[in-house]
């Protein structure tokens, strides 16, 4: 009988042997830490910041702890949420336990709460705020369009009233010494511009339908109104028409 009894037990010691060497967390000598104890009722109890402040208390009595690591990357996880602090926890328990059967989950939590995080950090705005803010660029674009259009047509114009610097200044009242002023001799002047008009806006008139009637170009007439916007002319608005 007692032949029996020894053949059980050789069969059995290996089997023991190798449930005692088992990576599993909380199954571990860690178990056995007051903290670590305390830590486990207060997850029963489910008072889980009492919780992490336990398993914390353990690994500064245990610093290689990997079961209170295990613990707390999962109370950061999924308890009292801070991915950054679940991160590192969960990474501890892997150095401190690297041929853990459940590495290869726990590198999947680790993965999801870097994909969290950067959520957390990279969080973009509303969609109204961006709508709103594109709106503004749009309108702001817009105006310096129109300030580019207004600089150019009065480019254009001083190019062809000055083609050359020895020709007379557009304002020769202005000009100092009388270097300037044509003779009288046989000399040929240039023609002596006709004074400039006005005229008032009326229902349904355009700035093509003014230049037309006035028989200058359009690009002069905006010259000569650089403060006004002749696509939104208004009924009533004065517009100085440039001599020819």
């Amino acid at each position: 009988m007692s032949s029996w009894i020894r053949i059980l037990f050789l069969l059995v010691a290996p089997a023991l042997v190798l449930s005692a060497c088992s990576p599993s967390p909380g199954r571990s000598a860690d178990e056995k830490e007051p903290h670590f104890v305390l830590g486990q009722s207060r997850v029963n109890a489910m008072d889980y910041p009492g919780a992490v402040e336990a398993f914390e208390e353990s690994i500064e009595v245990n610093p290689r702890s990997s079961a209170a690591h295990f613990e707390l990357g999962w109370l950061y996880e999924q308890k009292v949420p801070d991915p950054a602090a679940a991160i590192y926890h969960f990474e501890r328990y892997l150095k401190l336990n690297p041929n853990a059967d459940n590495a290869a989950l726990i590198k999947q939590h680790i993965e999801a709460c870097r994909q969290q995080l950067a959520a957390d950090v990279l969080a973009l705005p509303s969609a109204s705020a961006t709508q709103q803010q594109l709106e503004k660029l749009i309108e702001q674009n817009r105006q310096l369009q129109d300030q580019l259009n207004r600089w150019q047509v009065y480019a254009a114009q001083l190019a062809r009233t000055n083609p050359t610097p020895t020709s007379l200044p557009p304002n020769p009242t202005g000009s100092s010494g009388g270097s300037q002023t044509p003779s009288s001799s046989g000399n040929t002047s240039r023609p002596a511009p006709t004074a400039a008009k006005t005229h008032a806006v009326a229902s349904g008139e355009t700035a093509a339908r003014i230049s037309l009637k006035y028989n200058v170009k359009l690009a002069a007439l905006q010259a000569a109104n650089p403060n006004v916007n002749l696509s939104r002319l208004r009924v009533g608005q004065v517009l100085t028409i440039p001599a020819q």
